[in-house]
């Protein structure tokens, strides 16, 4: 009511519109009001006034029945004031006004009253304090600001201040001094001078290389999150630094690895690992992994991501396997559209410039490669196995076979559900060159499987064996996702990624050497290992003679306790050869 007449006087109106706000009124409590006005006071017969509100006879009967019993009858409503006490300042008001006098500030004067319990925002004190007539405090310099707790400053790191003084604490990352024994035995120091890694003066480049390598051995998903562990002493003292790097350097470091540098990076590491056994290379398993990329960058161009069944910005990156150990040997995210078939050659090179010898056999899908591809393979004598399309031709060549000639193979693993396969074997021309091709059912999918492959001489069942293991990289890749995250991009360019796909093959292969190392792990993916034996805290005694580190009782422990790693000093080259030894608590000295 109130709003209508507002707006109504607020323009000039005709008179006859005027009128019309009393005889026609569009609000009830107004229709009521003027309906029992013309029958109480102006006296109109009541079928009338009903005839004319719009009610009916009874309805306005029982209006006014309502009106005459209302001890309190309320039309028109008035608008309601707002509190005209507040309790909190007012409760408050005395202490604000004595703690100005003593010239705190108005930020100072909020954090009192929330130690207090009479919490007030700096704006609400400031209105208290306006009210009272006090004017603002000048402008204070830094130093004579009183000092409330925040934030602490971590140092920058610098190796020139990198110290081994006598001293104790706890780190929450002490699973990471378990890949010392093999860095040490690698000599992964040296890998940077090979590759040609970046550095600087403050952190040298195997500083930066054990920094970045420390993140992908303890899950972090992105540089980001190293933040949360700049205070954990241990982090650093792992990396042979002061203070461990930030998230700005860390960044910016991996922007000046280009892919050159990443190829001998990953070549080093295959020359460090020679003769260990971590490599057999008797097979390899490839594949294409596309990383998702959720921004915009002109150099992000679009590719199928199996994970979002849809094509979407990612970053394609190349992959390989070695069967055996199931640890990847080869990354290279340095791919553009219209590259993905020449990849694997560029792996065949590879390989041959860094071990003198073309790979000895390689299994991938269908997609990797073209025909012409496969007629390359087969030229330079490298057996493969590939599955092919199931083309609607192929597939009606499938099923128009008579059951008479199919034959069934046993394949000799238990652990497999469908062991019984029927296959059928032909020769076909492809690009110029003759290949095996053999079409499998019953193997556990709905359609047929077709292989197809230039060994010539091997069994059905080896093939069929050997395929089946091709799963493994696609375990590889889903233990990668989960907990190396290659999903979360360091940073919008590929070349970045390509450095951080190369760090993915060295901590797949350190981790395959911890497994190696403890009872019953052998074929544990990297998560399970972090969760079980890695991810532990311990405490850390520097001393004169040598680094302690004492893990905390948990329940895989004496599976570490039981491994070669427990109570033999390993000298340390970047700690000036000072031992580090691991050891776990024994109880309070008698």
């Amino acid at each position: 009511m109130y709003d209508y007449v507002r707006m109504a006087l607020g323009a000039p109106k005709e008179l006859s519109k005027l009128r019309r706000f009393f005889l026609e009124p569009r609000l009830p409590k107004h229709r009521q009001y003027e309906a029992l006005r013309a029958y109480l006071v102006e006296g109109r017969p009541a079928k009338d006034v009903a005839r004319t509100f719009g009610y009916s006879l009874n309805s306005f009967h029982v209006l006014c029945h309502h009106f005459r019993r209302e001890p309190d009858p309320v039309f028109f409503v008035s608008p309601r004031h707002g509190p005209q006490t507040q309790p909190k300042k007012s409760a408050a008001r005395q202490l604000i006004v004595q703690l100005r006098k003593q010239n705190h500030s108005v930020y100072e004067i909020s954090q009192l009253l929330k130690e207090r319990r009479c919490p007030l925002s700096p704006t609400a004190v400031r209105e208290v304090l306006k009210a009272e007539g006090f004017a603002p405090l000048p402008r204070r310099l830094d130093g004579e600001r009183p000092h409330p707790p925040g934030p602490t400053v971590e140092p920058v790191a610098d190796v020139r201040e990198f110290s081994l003084a006598p001293r104790r604490f706890t780190t929450r990352c002490a699973g990471l001094f378990l890949f010392v024994a093999d860095l040490v035995r690698l000599e992964a120091e040296k890998l940077e001078r090979a590759a040609g890694l970046p550095g600087s003066r403050m952190i040298p480049a195997e500083h930066a290389l054990r920094a970045c390598l420390a993140l992908k051995l303890w899950s972090i998903e992105r540089k980001s999150h190293v933040m949360a562990l700049l205070a954990d002493e241990g982090l650093a003292l792992f990396a042979g630094l002061n203070a461990f790097p930030k998230k700005s350097y860390l960044s910016e470091y991996s922007s000046r690895i280009d892919h050159r540098k990443t190829t001998r990076f990953l070549a080093a590491w295959h020359e460090h690992v020679h003769g260990v056994d971590l490599l057999p290379a008797e097979s390899f398993n490839l594949d294409f992994h596309s990383v998702p990329y959720y921004g915009e960058h002109p150099l992000i161009e679009r590719h199928y991501v199996s994970a979002r069944s849809r094509r979407q910005p990612s970053v394609l990156v190349f992959l390989a396997q070695d069967t055996a150990s199931h640890v990847l040997c080869y990354s290279n995210a340095d791919l553009r559209k219209g590259e993905e078939a020449r990849e694997v050659f560029q792996f065949v090179a590879f390989w041959k410039r860094t071990h003198g010898q073309l790979p000895r056999h390689l299994v991938f899908d269908s997609k990797l490669t073209t025909q012409n591809g496969l007629a390359r393979l087969d030229k330079m004598n490298i057996p493969f196995i590939t599955l092919r399309r199931r083309s609607h031709k192929l597939l009606e060549q499938v099923y128009g076979l008579p059951r008479s000639a199919w034959r069934t193979i046993e394949l000799e693993v238990p652990t497999r559900k469908y062991r019984s396969p029927r296959v059928y074997e032909q020769t076909i021309a492809m690009a110029g060159r003759k290949f095996r091709q053999m079409f499998i059912q019953d193997l556990g999918h709905d359609e047929p499987t077709i292989l197809l492959t230039n060994q010539r001489q091997a069994s059905a069942k080896a093939l069929v064996t050997r395929y089946a293991q091709r799963m493994l990289i696609e375990n590889a890749l889903s233990d990668a996702v989960r907990f190396f995250h290659i999903d979360a991009l360091s940073s919008a360019v590929g070349l970045k990624v390509d450095f951080d796909m190369a760090l993915l093959v060295v901590a797949s292969g350190l981790y395959r050497l911890i497994a190696q190392r403890m009872r019953g792990y052998g074929d544990a993916q990297a998560r399970q290992i972090f969760r079980d034996l890695i991810d532990m805290s311990a405490d850390v005694e520097v001393s004169e003679k040598e680094v302690t580190v004492s893990f905390h009782r948990r329940a895989h422990l004496p599976i570490i306790l039981a491994s070669d790693l427990v109570g033999k000093p390993i000298a340390v080259p970047w700690w000036s050869r000072l031992p580090l030894r691991l050891t776990t608590y024994t109880g309070p000295a008698k």
